[in-house]
């Protein structure tokens, strides 16, 4: 892999910024300019404030200036990056000017989503058109992990590898090759989709609410739907966008269907109601800012929100065939978006890309689908859908026809997920080097064990994955269970474990439901006895287990989720990790060790912390305020992963990168000795109090906020008759987690708490 060291992003606008932010936070040196230096210290200041960064401190990376002063910052960088102004002549004039500075091999590419790189490098000198690609993100960069990558005819093929692999392992990104054609794949889709289902709303005389509703959830797609997809983007962005791709596309495509600007976008245009950027647009806050005011679709004006009711939602139940089958107004508008979008998509393959699985992946990872075009249809029905269009008078693309006849567009053969092409050839579908997904195992066979809950995957060379399947991978009895059994199985067949799975939340925590019931229906005696059964001795064998056990993070890890990590010899985490511990959201503290192991990392020699007293007030401050990690370097600082637990930057690595830590420690593994832990007693006690008192006087914290913090710090200090002197083991600590737990829960403050997240899923301060 050609290395890549230091970047240069010319352009400071909002993807410039954020294509710099993102760099930074891969670790490189960045250089961002922009016309004045002002611009682009504002560009800085922007992602700064939009979370741009997955730690403030990597802003420091990047060094700001000017075109016209500081161009040669740019000398020695090893990748430049334009995301200047969508005109050809501006675009090609910095080029001139990048090549008189730039070092020999340096790669220049283009954020352009709307000009093909053939006339990008038109008129300039070869050398350069060798070094030049297209390098689409899609904002913010830092979340959509979609990057289209466009080569040239005159691109070195070592300058598109260097970017593809950089971008895949560095950036954390899914990279698509996209082909040099207007739009690329991502936008040249999902404006036509945007196109048609905002002016069939309008034709429908359909309520915003209703339109988001039905192309939302149905068919898999965010809930933000078309509305509030536009009011995201910029509602002043589209148009600009369609007449970009109708202008670059023959008369027939199906994109001059529709006009790029409705008189009602028109209008909201001219009246600076354009979306969230501007504070009002197909959605505003109320004067009052306690409700929502929506734009009606048939008069411009705004109204109140309303709640949604549609016979075709109720009728279909959330299946998306039903809805677009069913008579009502929901399900006629349903289905002439989706039948017209899936038809646009099975019409545009060879010519945007050779493979289903690239529009599929890039639908997905650039606009949020749950599931690509082509996996839609053949969720559908590769017939059915064919059969719609007909019906409609509409053409059926000859791909889809051919797909109508094979029985789809995907299917299974030998093991792995193949793709039909538009030739009629089958193949497997392309998986990168190093990716390891559980879904491709699924195809392949079978776990080696399932206990419903749970699942044991044999991920090869000894190491077993312990996939948590639960909902939202809370746990539960069954769910406890199972992770003991799974630590006896690995213990006979495996020589290491992790646990992780590809599901986006590694686990919310506990299951509130399973605790409400025992206490309202055995008190004090049940739950203890649950507590006595689970948790403590499940998470105990994990942590003293005679295998490496490594936690493959990703996504929510709260409660629960985060005690059980904090009990693996290591964490693997991907980037985006939001780790905490948030039981005092419901007015408990941490009941299954993660109190006892925040105290032994901030007394850890390492830590900086001297004496009892101090990593006892960390501990607090933590989990008092169920802290969350803004990310995985977040997590870092905050204590919730130590300095050798890893970072993975793409989430389809994650499991094969746990895989590689859990056997570099499996050489002369053995498991933790069992620490003694000296709890500060009556001086921590004491300080804890003021802070206590502190919040309670500035109105931070309610009655009940009081109750649990004096409990936490009972566990974390050992209480006012504690001796310091005697260090208490893990048993005694977690003694002392679970008799606060119990006592906290069976308050009818707590329960209150705890049924009001059940019914909201917020917290309720009392």
């Amino acid at each position: 892999m050609t290395t890549i060291k230091k970047a240069a992003v010319i352009g400071a606008g909002v993807m410039g910024s954020g294509i710099a932010a993102h760099l930074a936070n891969a670790g490189l040196d960045v250089v961002l300019l922009d016309m004045e230096t002002k611009f682009a210290d504002a560009g800085v200041a922007r992602q700064l404030k939009a979370g741009g960064f997955m730690d403030p401190a990597f802003s420091e990376r990047i060094r700001t200036g000017s075109t016209k002063g500081d161009i040669g910052l740019i000398a020695d960088a090893d990748w430049i990056v334009e995301a200047v102004a969508e005109k050809l002549e501006i675009k090609q004039t910095l080029y001139r000017a990048l090549d008189d500075v730039r070092k020999a091999g340096s790669i220049v590419s283009s954020n352009t989503s709307t000009i093909p790189l053939h006339s990008l490098v038109g008129g300039l000198p070869e050398s350069f058109a060798a070094d030049f690609l297209i390098t689409h993100f899609f904002n913010p960069p830092r979340i959509m992990r979609l990057l289209e990558l466009v080569s040239g005819k005159a691109t070195r093929p070592e300058a598109t590898v260097a970017i593809r692999d950089f971008a895949d392992y560095v950036l954390g990104k899914s990279v698509v090759q996209a082909k040099d054609t207007p739009g690329f794949i991502g936008n040249r889709i999902g404006n036509y989709w945007i196109a048609v289902a905002q002016n069939e709303a309008i034709a429908f005389g359909l309520d915003v609410e209703e339109a988001d509703a039905i192309i939302g959830k149905p068919f898999g797609i965010p809930a933000t739907g078309i509305f509030g997809l536009l009011d995201l983007v910029g509602i002043d962005l589209l148009p600009t966008a369609l007449r970009s791709l109708q202008n670059a596309t023959p008369a027939d495509d199906a994109i001059h269907d529709y006009d790029a600007e409705p008189p009602l976008i028109a209008r909201m245009i001219a009246e600076n109601r354009i979306g969230r950027k501007s504070g009002a647009g197909f959605v505003r806050l109320s004067a009052d800012r306690k409700s929502r005011d929506i734009t009606d679709l048939a008069t411009g004006e705004y109204r109140p929100q309303k709640t949604v009711s549609s016979d075709s939602l109720e009728a279909s139940r959330g299946d998306p065939r039903a809805l677009m089958e069913h008579p009502g107004l929901g399900g006629r508008y349903a289905s002439i978006v989706m039948e017209k979008a899936l038809a646009y998509a099975a019409a545009l393959v060879p010519e945007i890309a050779d493979t289903p699985d690239a529009v599929d992946e890039a639908m997905r990872t650039g606009y949020g689908w749950k599931q690509g075009p082509f996996e839609l249809i053949d969720r559908l029905g590769a017939g059915w859908v064919a059969e719609r269009l007909k019906a409609r008078g509409l053409a059926v693309p000859p791909y889809l026809a051919l797909a109508a006849e094979k029985g789809g567009f995907y299917s299974v053969v030998d093991g792995r997920r193949s793709s039909l092409l538009p030739d009629g050839a089958i193949e497997p579908v392309a998986q990168s080097d190093g990716v390891l997904l559980l879904a491709d195992l699924r195809l392949a066979g079978k776990p080696v064990e399932d206990w419903g809950a749970a699942s044991l995957w044999d991920l090869g060379d000894g190491v077993a994955c312990l996939e948590l399947r639960t909902k939202m991978n809370t746990f539960n009895p069954d769910l406890l269970d199972a992770i003991g059994k799974a630590v006896e199985r690995t213990a006979r067949d495996f020589r290491a474990l992790v646990i992780g799975s590809d599901s986006p939340v590694f686990s919310a925590g506990a299951d509130l439901r399973v605790f409400l019931d025992i206490v309202e229906k055995g008190g004090r005696e049940a739950l203890g006895a649950f507590f006595d059964h689970h948790g403590h001795s499940t998470f105990k064998a994990l942590k003293y287990a005679s295998f490496p056990v490594v936690g493959a993070a990703s996504g929510p890890a709260l409660g629960g989720g985060c005690e059980i990590l904090l009990h693996c010899d290591a964490i693997q985490a991907h980037a985006e990790l939001s780790i905490g511990l948030v039981e005092t959201r419901i007015g408990v503290i941490p009941g299954w060790g993660g109190c006892k192991e925040m105290l032994l990392r901030f007394s850890e020699p390492t830590a900086a912390l001297h004496g009892p007293v101090a990593p006892a007030i960390t501990a607090f401050n933590l989990i008092a305020s169920a802290k969350v990690s803004a990310s995985a370097f977040d997590a870092r600082k905050l204590g919730f992963l130590k300095a050798s637990d890893g970072i993975t930057m793409n989430r389809s690595r994650l499991i094969a990168d746990a895989k590689a830590k859990a056997l570099a420690l499996v050489e002369n593994y053995a498991p933790p000795e069992p620490p003694l832990i000296s709890l500060s007693g009556p001086s921590g006690a004491f300080a804890i109090g003021n802070i206590l008192d502190s919040e309670a006087l500035a109105g931070r914290a309610t009655p009940h906020d009081g109750v649990v913090g004096r409990a936490l710090a009972n566990v974390l200090t050992g209480g006012p008759s504690a001796d310091p002197l005697k260090p208490l083991t893990e048993d005694d600590v977690t003694a002392l987690e679970r008799e606060a737990f119990i006592d906290l829960l069976v308050t009818p403050a707590t329960l209150d708490r705890v049924r009001h997240m059940l019914a909201t899923g917020k917290p309720l301060r009392n």
